[in-house]
């Protein structure tokens, strides 16, 4: 087999050309999706039309220094080089940025007078709380954690590094990070919706098996944080609504 390897002489890698790249799309049945995004874009640009919305020069320069230097393309060599990666010029380059902002300067225009409404009714969504966990599958061993977390005979990190059947929570000793309050699973968010710090609560049987969770800390909402994210939901709610891409899922 190695020999026969060795003998064999591969064929050069050329560059995929604009039509095989469109029946690659094609036979890995991504191009529907594709499609969709395309349909999309199309869509703000004739909307942004409609409603007068432009990008000025100025604003254009200014998002593409932001881009170079986000990307640490900071002299020509290197943004030809990565132009030449990507397998674009200048001008597709220019125009991506460009829809980029008219998307961003529709989403202003349509939904931001609505954001601080929209996060004053909804506050409880958007809280943060970081959180510890230990997940089974079996609730007999579930209860006995219960019992040694409540006796205070094991640490809840020991615990979570022994017992876990959760990646994440038995690599970092249960923590599993800082969640919107909205993520959770709805069996979680009404268990621990009034939870003090440092208090476990659980077992909790869901789908995946039982937790034991603990609350490391509450996080209260902060809309200067979240704003752009509630300003995309409101977005991408608008677009789903009033384009084809319902075609395609």
């Amino acid at each position: 087999m190695a020999d026969s390897i060795q003998q064999l002489t591969l064929p050069e890698i050329t560059p995929a050309s604009d039509e095989d790249i469109l029946a690659y799309l094609r036979h890995s049945f991504t191009i529907a999706a594709v499609a969709a995004a395309t349909e999309q874009n199309t869509f703000i640009v004739k909307v942004c039309e409609q409603l007068g919305i432009t990008v000025t020069d100025e604003e254009l320069q200014t998002a593409g220094d932001l881009f170079r230097h986000q990307h640490k393309l900071l002299g020509v060599s290197e943004t030809l080089a990565w132009l030449t990666q990507q397998r674009i010029i200048a001008e597709d380059w220019t125009q991506g940025i460009h829809l980029s902002l008219l998307t961003q300067k529709l989403k202003e225009n349509l939904f931001g007078e609505n954001v601080d409404a929209h996060y004053i009714n909804n506050r409880d969504h958007y809280k943060r709380v970081a959180l510890s966990q230990i997940l089974v599958k079996d609730i007999t061993v579930a209860n006995t954690i219960v019992q040694l977390l409540q006796e205070n005979r094991v640490s809840f990190t020991a615990l979570a590094l022994e017992y876990s059947q959760g990646k994440q929570s038995k690599e970092n000793g249960g923590f599993v990070g800082v969640r919107f309050f909205a993520e959770l699973l709805p069996e979680i968010t009404k268990a621990i919706t009034d939870a003090q710090e440092d208090k476990v609560v659980g077992p909790i049987q869901t789908q995946m098996g039982y937790h034991i969770l603990r609350i490391d800390k509450w996080i209260p909402a902060n809309l200067s944080e979240i704003r752009e994210e509630i300003l995309q939901s409101l977005f991408q709610a608008w677009l789903k609504q009033n384009t084809f891409n319902k075609k395609y899922i």
